[in-house]
């Protein structure tokens, strides 16, 4: 047996020797905390024995426990469960070292509950991510990743902390948030389609760039095609496929081989698509929060697994593993007009980049300007203005005289 099995046995066998102990016990441990059925069932009748005053209850640490509170226990146990035996019960009492450590022995029983609803829901998490890639949806997904924080945070207030998200250390590593498995097809073709419709219409970058982020594409070389339309946009540059090309070289996407000259031209020829760029663009952040749920999933799930983390930092790692779901997740809502007070239609359309900001995005590649100053001030400081030189003049013509 492992260790949580004696901490049941230890905290049944408990109650058993001294009732009281229950209510140190009945206001936050639960029967469905126990991993065992037989054990869950024990504890459920003891709690039920308690609610209607049975007379063990009254007794005090000084006087003998009647025996009717053992056998009315299990009596009242074995209704909902089988195999449960009256010598069960006293073997429950010898796995208890001490009584009044009871709650020491709750809260070993409660940690092993936290590992074992925190791996349940992740796992669910996961499937309902696979689920929704497959059928190219994210409601199940956007549910269940709502439950698991939910559910987060109730353990945490049982447990007695307060929840947030802390970044796990270095000796713990939970797999890494790269997708596993190769992108849908359909998804690598709407995402050059959605390229394909910016790059041939880019004022519909305006409705996009501020929830459609470049790591919310799947394939390396779209997100690199993405960077560089953003970049152009930013600094107000023209946009078409000469534009898009070289700024993909200046990034380093042709020398590190994530594209080619021939795969830019291609997605960025403007002849070849047409369609409107934030349906295109749901779907490539839709797909983006599917990808990343299955992602911290997996991490929370392989934390929960450590049975070596507190339930507290357990709560709190998780919470940081599912930290970019609920970015990408708010950024969704914004993309779908869910979000209350954000919206990306037509109507709503930002303005273009103002000049200064213009300005100030190219001024990287344009000589610094300080230095320019230095320059002129130099040059005009060496250069004679006109009425020194007039003067000069006349002085010369004088002694010449």
């Amino acid at each position: 047996m492992n260790p949580l099995v004696h901490a049941e046995q230890a905290v049944l066998g408990a109650v058993f020797l001294e009732p009281g102990q229950l209510n140190r016990l009945s206001s936050w441990l639960r029967p469905n905390h126990f991993h065992r059925p037989v054990h869950a069932a024990t504890y459920a009748a003891l709690l039920k024995l308690q609610a209607d005053g049975h007379p063990a209850t009254e007794t005090r640490d000084s006087e003998p426990v009647p025996l009717s509170w053992v056998t009315d226990a299990v009596a009242e146990a074995s209704i909902h469960t089988r195999g449960l035996t009256a010598s069960y019960a006293h073997s429950l009492v010898s796995a208890c070292p001490r009584p009044e450590h009871a709650v020491v022995y709750g809260r070993m029983v409660l940690e092993g509950a936290i590992h074992r609803s925190v791996a349940q829901h992740a796992t669910r998490l996961h499937q309902a991510a696979r689920a929704d890639a497959t059928r190219r949806g994210a409601e199940e997904t956007v549910h269940h990743a709502e439950i698991l924080s939910e559910v987060l945070a109730d353990l945490a207030r049982r447990w007695g902390t307060e929840p947030r998200a802390v970044a796990p250390q270095a000796s713990i590593t939970p797999p890494s948030a790269a997708c596993p498995h190769p992108a849908d097809e359909h998804l690598l073709a709407d995402e050059e389609l959605l390229l394909g419709c910016l790059s041939a219409r880019p004022q519909q970058l305006r409705g996009v760039v501020g929830w459609l982020h470049p790591d919310d594409f799947a394939d390396a070389g779209h997100q690199q095609i993405y960077r560089s339309l953003g970049a152009l946009h930013h600094r107000g540059e023209p946009i078409d496929q000469m534009t898009v090309l070289w700024e993909a070289q200046r990034r380093g996407a042709l020398a590190d081989r994530t594209l080619d000259v021939e795969r830019v031209r291609r997605i960025c020829d403007p002849s070849a698509f047409a369609g409107a760029a934030d349906h295109l663009g749901e779907l490539v952040v839709q797909a983006s929060l599917v990808r990343t749920a299955a992602a911290s999933a997996r991490q929370v799930r392989s934390l929960a697994d450590d049975e070596s983390l507190a339930p507290g930092r357990l709560i709190n790692y998780a919470l940081h593993a599912l930290s970019p779901l609920d970015e990408v997740r708010r950024r969704w809502r914004i993309g779908t007009d869910a979000e209350p007070g954000l919206s990306r239609t037509a109507n709503d359309t930002p303005a273009p980049p103002p000049a200064a900001r213009i300005d100030a995005a190219r001024s990287r590649s344009r000589p610094n300007r300080a230095v320019a100053a230095q320059i002129r001030v130099s040059t005009t400081a060496s250069r004679p203005s006109p009425r020194t030189a007039r003067t000069d003049g006349a002085l010369h013509e004088r002694r010449q005289r």
